[in-house]
């Protein structure tokens, strides 16, 4: 089984030295990395200037290899692919070519098959399988939030009270993004006030 240095090389950030087929070779401090990439990540590499890729060290017994991403969360959907059964880096990665992190916590919460199917390699029992094994696994695309001492999740009742007064997932996921770090100090009524009052001033 592979295993994943995380902390090895987190990120690149250095000049785009070849685009290849399936990557890039990024310069960083003379030494040229050979990182594969979708083929959306790859166009989306500025030419002239400075690149700064979010990588995984995929390390095992014959192989080590850095896969990158142009946003952390791409990063951690990759790492959340790897950890089902019979996932390698390569399939990971075609997964995030055709499907974004949003859409692929979307048809795992929707369990939907079919959107996975869409995905070479993929075919209708490893669909089933893959939703299965990331079904609360990937989240819900909200991003992490702190924990009140107790262990309740210091934002989940401003989450249903925003979603009673008629906020879409979009506008909520807005709100709770921008409430304070000290979240879980606060009672459910002042976040409920913040999140309404920032709301207020986008709507």
């Amino acid at each position: 089984p592979g295993r994943r240095g995380r902390a090895v090389i987190a990120s690149l950030r250095g000049r785009l030295l070849e685009v290849l087929a399936d990557g890039a070779v990024i310069e960083v401090g003379g030494v040229g990395y050979r990182v594969f990439l979708t083929p959306k990540a790859v166009a989306g590499l500025p030419r002239d200037g400075e690149v700064l890729v979010h990588t995984v060290t995929y390390v095992r017994e014959d192989v080590l290899a850095l896969y990158g991403f142009a946003t952390t969360d791409e990063r951690r959907a990759f790492e959340q692919l790897l950890t089902a059964t019979g996932v390698g880096p390569k399939l990971a990665l075609a997964v995030l070519a055709v499907h974004s992190p949003d859409a692929l916590r979307r048809a795992v919460s929707a369990g939907d098959a079919d959107a996975l199917t869409l995905v070479p390699g993929i075919g209708r029992k490893g669909a089933a399988r893959l939703l299965l094994e990331l079904k609360g696994r990937l989240g819900d695309g909200e991003p992490d939030l702190p924990v009140e001492t107790d262990g309740r999740p210091a934002y989940a009742e401003v989450r249903e009270a925003l979603g009673a007064l008629g906020y879409g997932p979009a506008e909520i996921k807005t709100a709770l993004a921008a409430l304070p770090p000290d979240a879980g100090a606060h009672s459910t009524e002042e976040l409920l006030r913040l999140a309404l009052r920032g709301l207020g001033t986008s709507r």
